[in-house]
């Protein structure tokens, strides 16, 4: 497919077709995720950065051994117990505000081997 405007859409042969590969939709591996968790070396570890939020801090959790629905869940957890918004980007969750204290513990009771980091 060399020109950009124009793609497959449907095909009698095929069937419908992937947007962004152009392979056949049951055979599209574009949406899959690997169903590995993220290398770690079994530390979670919490620390707090304003870098590139106009000094705004926010607590960042890295190491956490889970992935997708389990991750966001957790995520979903913490938020309500600090009483905060967040988000989860590239495997790593942001919590608004400091409240490492609070996740240290919260995240000490659940098991893992919690370490806060930097300053």
């Amino acid at each position: 497919m060399s020109n950009s405007n124009s793609r497959l859409v449907y095909s009698d042969e095929m069937g419908s077709t992937c947007k962004n590969c152009g392979h056949p939709l049951q055979k599209c591996h574009c949406n899959q995720q690997p169903d590995k968790h993220p290398k770690s070396d079994g530390i979670v570890r919490i620390q707090r950065e304003t870098k590139g939020r106009k000094g705004k801090g926010v607590t960042i959790l890295t190491g956490i051994p889970l992935n997708g629905p389990e991750l966001k869940s957790l995520a979903k957890t913490l938020k309500q117990k600090c009483g905060t918004g967040g988000t989860i980007k590239n495997g790593v969750i942001e919590i608004q505000g400091d409240h490492r204290d609070l996740l240290f513990d919260l995240l000490s009771a659940k098991g893992w081997q919690v370490k806060k980091a930097g300053g």
